[in-house]
């Protein structure tokens, strides 16, 4: 049997965790000089893989900027879903959990998001939807992940979810590519808050509140990706 060929699109913190822990290629802007608003500038490197990790994303909360967004969060993404499915392709999508912003207790995957509050949350969601609507084969992942030791001076106390530090996100993906999971999966662990994550690994840490336009609550139900991976 061959063995399945695995690339990760983009070289951020999860991008270079994913290549970190299983030496899966990985293609990037800087070390490629390709332009990933545009996906098309991107297949040359593709054609010779069977699973595509694409961790592309503008992820500016920020920003408010909408067509940077649109672009790499949703157009990019819906032209990668089609290439994917013409091609035979299988696509791993990395979302995030803020699609849940203000849901009413842990969202699962059957849960309608209706409260993204920001431009990249909306924008992901619209990419999410895309691949499940045209998609064929493929893995959308909805996760939050913190650099691991957590490198700032405060951390929120009044935002709560189930993210966790790149290092054990990174690896709960990679064992859902292994085990060939197919559709929607919410990657998490225990519920915390963000000041109780940060005292894991930096008791400096100073706990503050969040600012307004930050969604305080993306808890998820973390049930079938615990089924699929214990």
């Amino acid at each position: 049997m061959n063995k399945i060929k695995v690339v990760i699109l983009g070289d951020g913190l999860l991008g270079k965790e994913l290549k970190n822990q299983t030496g899966w290629d990985s293609v990037s802007r800087a070390s490629h000089q390709i332009d990933f608003n545009d996906v098309t500038s991107c297949y040359q490197y593709l054609k010779e893989y069977d699973v595509i990790v694409n961790c592309i994303a503008h992820t500016d909360t920020y920003d408010k900027d909408k067509e940077t967004h649109w672009a790499i969060n949703y157009k990019a993404v819906s032209r990668l879903s089609d290439w994917c499915t013409d091609n035979n392709k299988k696509l791993v999508q990395i979302s995030t959990d803020y699609v849940y912003a203000n849901s009413v207790g842990a969202a699962s995957e059957s849960t309608v998001p209706v409260h993204a509050n920001n431009w990249y949350s909306l924008s992901k969601l619209l990419g999410d939807s895309y691949i499940e609507l045209k998609g064929n084969d493929y893995l959308i992942i909805r996760c939050g992940h913190k650099p691991t030791p957590f490198p700032y001076h405060e951390a929120y106390e009044d935002i709560v979810g189930n993210f966790d530090y790149v290092n054990i996100i990174a690896a709960g993906i990679i064992d859902l590519i292994n085990k060939n999971a197919i559709g929607l999966y919410n990657v998490g662990t225990d519920i915390k808050t963000m000041y109780e994550l940060a005292l894991e690994t930096n008791v400096q840490v100073k706990n503050s509140k969040a600012r307004g336009w930050m969604p305080k609550d993306v808890r998820m139900d973390c049930t079938k990706f615990k089924n699929k991976t214990k």
